[in-house]
């Protein structure tokens, strides 16, 4: 048996990880603090809701969090297109003008 085990990991890979992620994708972790912030809302409206069933509140504090992560990966996704096709400052290798 070797020392080092499969399922530890070092935490400073683990925070190299979360920031190449954070480099690559930023808007997956704004769709992840939307969904936190979504839920730690839904958690202290929970004690306001009236006269609102358990089961109907927690559905739509579900859908506003899947609709916050929903739109920022979205808006991830219309931002690096639009920066990769749109926004394109030089010429691709591939591309070949057309001449006969």
């Amino acid at each position: 048996m070797s020392s080092k085990s499969f399922f530890v990991e070092d935490d400073a890979e683990q925070s190299n990880k979360l920031s190449r992620k954070a480099k690559e994708s930023p808007f997956m972790l704004v769709g992840i603090a939307g969904f936190v912030a979504a839920g730690l809302i839904g958690a202290y409206k929970y004690k306001h809701r009236g006269t609102m069933s358990t089961s109907v509140f927690l559905m739509q504090l579900r859908v506003a969090a899947q609709g916050t992560v929903v739109g920022c990966l979205t808006a991830g996704l219309a931002y690096t297109m639009a920066k990769e096709y749109l926004f394109e400052k030089e010429p691709k290798e591939n591309s070949k003008p057309l001449t006969n």
